[in-house]
C-alpha cells in the first residue's frame, strides 16, 4: 500500500471517529435533557346529568398540569381545581395566557411547591351553571365532589385529602369556589376566588335586569342567544328558581307585567335570594367556612358594573359579623385584566397562597 493510500486511510478513520464521537455527545445530551411539565386533556361522562331539559352534555372535558418530574415518579401532589370565567373557555388558561409556563416559573422559583391543577368545562348551553344541583341543568355539585374528584385521584398521584385540595375560580368561577368551600370543606380545605359575582344584593335590584316581557312571550330559548343579559339571568334562574314543568325556560319567574306596572313575585324572589345570593347562606354554613385552612377573595375597584364592588365590599363585612376568618382585597384595576402574567394575580397572590394552606408531601400545616 502507497503512503498516499495509508494516509486516506488515517483521514477517514478519523473522520469517522469524530462524527462517532459528536453522535454519541449528542445522544448523551438528548437523553440528558432536562424533564417537561406536562398538560393533558381528559374527558369523564357523568350520569349526574342524565335528566337535564336544556341538553347539557354529560361528557364533561378538562385540563390537567402535571408538574416537572411526575412521569416516572412516585411523588404525590396537592391538587388545586380551577374554576374560570364561562365567558371563556375552560381552555383559555392554558391556550391564551401561558398559564403551563407560568406555573413552572412559580415552581422553580419557589412561589409554590409541585402541584397538579385541573380546569374543567362546568357550563351548560346557557352559560355558568353555578355549581349547583338542579333538575333543569343537571347536578353539578354532585358532579365535581363525587365524580369529578374521585375521578382525578383515581387517576392521577394525588394527596387525596381536603388538607392537600384547593379550589379556586374567576367571576363567576370565584362564586363557584367559594359556594364548594361552604358546602364541601370536607373535600376542599382552600379557597381563593378571583373577583366574584354573586355574593349578595348590588347597587341595582336583579329584577331590573331581565326584559320581563321578552321573558314572558318567549317561544324558543332560540331568541335569547342574542340577548347576554337574558342569557344569564336565565342560568341563574335555572339554577336557583327551577321549574321542571315550564317549558321553554324551566323557571318560575320573578317577575311578570301588569300593563305597564312591574309586578314583582316575593315568594319566587325569596327563594331566588335564599338559593343564590352567597350572604345568605353565610349564617348556615359559617362553622364550615371557619374550618377552611385558607379563605381569601377578591375585586377590582373599577369594575364597570359596581353592583360586584358593592356586593364583595358588603360580603367581607358579614363574614366579618360571623367571625369568619377571611383575607378580603380591594385592588386598583379593572376586572378582565391582571390576572394572567408574571405579575398578574395568579402568580403574586393565588399561588402564593395555596402554598401557605394546602398541604404538600412530607409536610403538613
Amino acid at each position: 500500500m502507497s503512503i498516499q493510500s495509508i494516509r486516506e486511510v488515517v483521514r477517514h478513520f478519523l473522520i469517522a471517529a469524530v462524527v462517532a464521537a459528536f453522535t454519541s455527545a449528542d445522544i448523551s445530551r438528548a437523553s440528558a435533557a432536562p424533564p417537561e411539565s406536562q398538560v393533558v386533556s381528559r374527558e369523564i361522562h357523568s350520569d349526574r346529568f342524565a335528566h337535564n331539559k336544556i341538553g347539557t352534555n354529560p361528557v364533561r372535558s378538562m385540563l390537567v398540569y402535571l408538574p416537572v418530574g411526575y412521569d416516572g415518579g412516585s411523588k404525590r401532589y396537592p391538587v388545586i381545581y380551577y374554576l374560570p370565567t364561562p365567558f371563556e373557555s375552560y381552555r383559555a388558561p392554558f391556550d391564551q395566557n401561558h398559564a403551563q409556563g407560568l406555573f413552572d416559573r412559580a415552581i422553580a422559583s419557589r412561589e409554590i411547591g409541585d402541584f397538579i391543577l385541573v380546569a374543567v368545562d362546568m357550563t351548560t348551553p346557557f352559560g355558568c351553571s353555578w355549581y349547583v344541583n338542579s333538575p333543569v341543568t343537571g347536578n353539578w355539585e354532585d358532579f365535581m365532589v363525587q365524580d369529578l374528584v374521585p375521578y382525578v385521584d383515581a387517576n392521577f398521584r394525588t394527596l387525596p385529602s381536603r388538607d392537600s385540595r384547593g379550589i379556586a375560580g374567576d367571576f363567576m368561577g370565584g362564586y363557584g369556589a367559594i359556594r364548594f368551600g361552604m358546602t364541601h370543606p370536607e373535600v376542599f380545605g382552600s379557597v381563593y376566588a378571583l373577583h366574584p359575582v354573586g355574593t349578595g344584593s348590588g347597587i341595582y335590584t336583579m329584577y331590573s335586569r331581565p326584559d320581563w316581557d321578552q321573558m314572558a312571550k318567549i317561544k324558543s330559548t332560540d331568541e335569547l342567544k342574542k340577548e347576554p343579559w337574558a342569557n344569564i339571568f336565565l342560568s341563574i334562574f335555572q339554577a336557583s328558581i327551577p321549574n321542571v314543568n315550564k317549558a321553554p325556560l324551566f323557571v318560575d319567574l320573578q317577575a311578570h307585567k301588569d300593563g305597564d306596572k312591574l309586578v314583582i313575585d316575593s315568594e319566587v324572589t325569596e327563594r331566588l335570594r335564599d338559593n343564590f345570593l352567597l350572604e345568605t347562606m353565610i349564617g348556615k354554613y359559617a362553622d364550615n367556612l371557619k374550618s377552611l385552612r385558607g379563605f381569601k377573595f377578591d375585586w377590582a375597584r373599577n369594575d364597570g358594573n359596581q353592583d360586584h364592588v358593592y356586593s364583595n365590599q358588603a360580603f367581607t363585612h358579614k363574614l366579618n359579623e360571623f367571625g369568619i376568618p377571611h383575607e378580603a382585597e380591594e385592588y386598583n384595576g379593572n376586572w378582565g385584566s391582571g390576572n394572567w402574567g408574571a405579575d398578574g394575580r395568579v402568580y403574586t397572590e393565588v399561588l402564593p397562597f395555596f402554598q401557605r394552606n394546602l398541604a404538600f408531601e412530607g409536610a403538613s400545616k
